[in-house]
C-alpha cells in the first residue's frame, strides 16, 4: 500500500535507527513524534509499523518497505552526484525530492545506469536490489566489459562501472546507454564500436568501465 512521502521519511528514519544504528527500539520523541501524530497513525494502519509505550520498531513488511526507501534515496544522492553534477550543499535536500519520484522499476533503471553503486556519496551502503542479484549472476555467464569482446562480437549495453562524472557525461553525450546495441570493431590501438550508426573510439580505462550483454554466438 503506498504511503505519503512525509510517511516514508519517517519510515526512512526508522530503518536507518534499526539496521544501521542498531536501536531496535525507536523513541518517538527523538523523531520530534508522538502516538497521535499523522504519520505514526498512517504508518500503524498501514502495517509498517508496531507500537508500545511510544517505543516504535518495524514489522517484517516496514522493514521491506523502508529498505526500499533508503535505497532510492541514496541511489537519488549517486545519480544527482555522479551525473548530475549536483553540489554537495544541494544533494541532501535534492534527493529527498527526487528519491519519491524513483518508483520501483524507475529505481532499478537508475542503478543499472550507475553500475550498481554500493555506497552513497557519504559512505553509507546502498541496499541490494533485484537488478544487482541479477547482474552478478549474469557476470560470469553473458556479460563481460567492452574491452573482453572480440573484433565483430556484439550485444547491449547492461551497465557502466566508473565513479568519475566527466566520464559519465561523455557516455550520456555518445548515447551510450543501458539497452542500446553495441559493435566492437577493434581493440587496438583503441576499442572502436559501432553504435546507432555511428563509429567511436574509446580508451582501455573507458573500455573496462563499459559492461555489455553479450550476444550469444
Amino acid at each position: 500500500m503506498k504511503i505519503t512521502e512525509d510517511a516514508e521519511n519517517i519510515l526512512e528514519q526508522m530503518w536507518v535507527c534499526i539496521n544501521e544504528e542498531m536501536n531496535y527500539l525507536v523513541n518517538l520523541s527523538s523523531l520530534g513524534l508522538d502516538e497521535a501524530s499523522p504519520e505514526i497513525r498512517e504508518l500503524l494502519e498501514t502495517g509498517n509499523i508496531l507500537l508500545s509505550d511510544s517505543l516504535a520498531t518495524l514489522s517484517e513488511e516496514g522493514d521491506a518497505n523502508g529498505r526500499t526507501v533508503v535505497r532510492r534515496r541514496r541511489l537519488a544522492e549517486r545519480l544527482l552526484v555522479d551525473v548530475l553534477n549536483t553540489k554537495e550543499r544541494h544533494v541532501r535536500s535534492s534527493a529527498c525530492e527526487f528519491e519519491h519520484i524513483l518508483h520501483r522499476g524507475i529505481d532499478e533503471n537508475v542503478c543499472i545506469l550507475l553500475g550498481h553503486p554500493r555506497t552513497c556519496p557519504h559512505g553509507k551502503q546502498i541496499p541490494e536490489g533485484e537488478c544487482c542479484k541479477k547482474a552478478r549472476e549474469e557476470i560470469g555467464h553473458v556479460v563481460a566489459p567492452l574491452s573482453a569482446l572480440k573484433n565483430g562480437q556484439s550485444g547491449k549495453i547492461a551497465y557502466f562501472d566508473m565513479r568519475e562524472e566527466q566520464k559519465m557525461q561523455k557516455m550520456l553525450s555518445m548515447g551510450v546507454l543501458p539497452g542500446i546495441s553495441v559493435g566492437l570493431v577493434q581493440s587496438y590501438p583503441s576499442y572502436v564500436f559501432d553504435l546507432n550508426h555511428t563509429r567511436y573510439a574509446v580508451d582501455s580505462e573507458m573500455a573496462d568501465s563499459i559492461y555489455v550483454r553479450v550476444e550469444r554466438e
